[in-house]
């Protein structure tokens, strides 16, 4: 059994003259992933592995996670804006070592994902935590196996 964690990034803010790639969080962005952090950490969630898109608001999310997690962390170009078929095609190729990861990435990739995995449909809100178990050994096998939603973690809500 695998665990995959998307994580959609905090809150951003948009300064003026600043690419959408550059884009930093935002004060409650910070506050957000921050807390979010910390309730699955609370939660007992284990991560074993952090995959984040390099655009610096879900770069900085990923980081501020990682003050909790301190796992290794590597960041993909395709997590920026990734489409389906680009998420299922990194998760294949997770080294089997990891048992549980976390992705950081976009709207509306990242729910589209989500709810391709899941009869419940719902849109990741920023900093918003949804967690499957992949009934699989190898993320290889990921394709095929079957999906199930074990949590999904709202900031408002927590």
């Amino acid at each position: 059994m695998k665990t995959l964690i998307l994580v959609r990034h905090a809150k951003s803010d948009w300064p003026e003259d600043t690419d959408d790639f550059d884009r930093p969080l935002a004060d409650k962005g910070i506050h957000d992933a921050e807390n979010m952090a910390e309730h699955l950490k609370k939660e007992s969630i284990t991560i074993d592995r952090f995959l984040s898109s390099p655009a610096l608001r879900a770069f900085t999310t990923c980081q501020l996670f990682n003050e909790v997690y301190k796992v290794p962390v590597e960041t993909l170009q395709q997590l920026y804006n990734a489409s389906e078929s680009v998420f299922e095609n990194l998760i294949t190729e997770i080294p089997d070592g990891f048992n549980s990861v976390a992705m950081f990435s976009h709207n509306n990739g990242i729910s589209n994902f989500a709810n391709s995995m899941s009869e419940q449909v719902f849109m990741m809100p920023t900093c918003g935590v949804a967690g499957f178990e992949i009934d699989c050994d190898s993320w290889s096998e990921f394709h095929d196996a079957t999906k199930r939603l074990a949590f999904f973690y709202e900031p408002k809500k927590i």
